[in-house]
């Protein structure tokens, strides 16, 4: 599969769209929770899934709000509704034929990667990994920080002073594998030169290096 194929997931009474993309022998799949105001069509977030399908692990970026959700700030930041269709698009993932057996990382940016985070500590052993770029871990609660299992990324720009105290607080609770790495000369949303290559360096390094043996 060369581009990224548009799909329907469903999550309750809803349905959410999605873009899978899936290389030759991919060895696992990769699913995105974008953060607040943002879509499948995150150009920092398809930039990473790139280079991530060009290091053989396939990809799912997908809404996990409807175009009516997105409009409601109270759902925007409803981390235990974005945590549901997370969890629903990895439910969904597995009953495809061409991932179904695959293995699951979770890639979070924003009020996504708390919902990553509580994903990874709801789905256990079934998430190989997980990476945050720019993220809230600290919106995650903290019986689901020290829940979660799967080695996890923290990635934070340098010059996002206040995020980066956030992210430190949040890692002192997770159990877990864990790093945290600041990204020198990096705002916000890494749209400095070289940064957002050096997010999707990083987070691409991660989810191969602990991919399961089988992977």
């Amino acid at each position: 599969m060369n581009s990224p194929l548009a799909v329907r997931i469903p999550s309750g009474h809803v349905m959410t769209h999605g873009l899978l993309g899936i290389p030759p022998h991919s060895r696992a799949l990769v699913l995105f929770a974008h953060g607040s105001g943002s879509s499948r069509h995150s150009p920092r977030n398809n930039f990473v899934a790139r280079v991530l399908r060009d290091a053989g692990i396939a990809t799912l970026l997908m809404d996990l709000l409807t175009e009516e959700e997105e409009a409601l700030s109270e759902s925007r930041f409803d981390i235990r509704l974005l945590t549901e269709r997370l969890v629903n698009a990895a439910e969904w993932a597995k009953k495809r034929e061409e991932t179904a057996k695959k293995p699951m990382g979770l890639f979070g940016a924003s009020t996504g990667a708390a919902a990553a985070l509580e994903a990874a500590a709801l789905l256990g052993s079934e998430i190989f990994a997980t990476v945050s770029r720019g993220g809230r871990p600290d919106l995650a609660s903290l019986s689901a920080l020290t829940r979660v299992t799967a080695p996890t990324l923290l990635l934070v720009g340098e010059l996002d002073r206040e995020v980066i105290d956030l992210n430190r607080g949040a890692f002192g609770s997770l159990r877990c594998e864990k790093k945290l790495v600041i990204v020198p000369g990096a705002t916000h949303l890494f749209s400095e030169p070289g940064t957002l290559e050096e997010v999707a360096r990083l987070a691409s390094g991660w989810f191969v290096s602990h991919l399961p043996p089988n992977g």
